[in-house]
């Protein structure tokens, strides 16, 4: 799979991938979060979409580099666990913020958002001064991410 194609595919796909690992405790988050929002009152009508909220979208963007240049970089992999506590916690700040399981759930699996996230992983690589196309310079992006210390490279790991 060469880099384009992977960077492409990698953030449509990492929702669905974290999902799958996480169907049971999905059940139970979900079920928590049902009961809290029950007995926590009444949220406000008019929001943003989920999109416009940087705290929420920013992170997404991360975590799709994230796995993307776990993806195609031999020598980088992802912290399985951290990713998934991060995104846990990505979707009880979503919820805090009075939006529901069904809204991030649109937001996760649409396909204009995935296609406006792919965009904007490419570009970040680019503003990088690299190829995201180029498995070699996802390498140097991931390299480049941990040592920084970055949100980028707390999810991954030099193997």
């Amino acid at each position: 799979m060469s880099a384009a194609s992977g960077l492409q595919k990698g953030i449509v796909q990492m929702a669905v991938r974290v999902t799958e690992r996480l169907n049971v405790w999905t059940r139970i988050v979900v079920s928590a979060v049902v009961a809290g929002g029950l007995f926590g009152g009444t949220m406000a009508a008019a929001k943003p979409n989920l999109r416009d909220v940087r705290e929420i979208d920013d992170q997404m963007l991360n975590v799709g580099l994230a796995l993307i240049i776990s993806r195609e970089c031999d020598s980088i992999t992802e912290r399985k666990l951290k990713g998934l506590a991060f995104l846990w916690e990505l979707k009880r700040r979503a919820n805090a913020l009075g939006y529901s399981d069904d809204e991030i759930n649109a937001y996760r699996k649409s396909e204009a958002e995935k296609a406006r996230l792919r965009a904007a992983g490419e570009d970040y690589v680019k503003s990088k001064g690299l190829n995201p196309k180029d498995a070699a310079d996802l390498c140097k992006l991931g390299t480049a991410e941990i040592e920084k210390g970055s949100t980028i490279g707390s999810l991954l790991r030099a193997k």
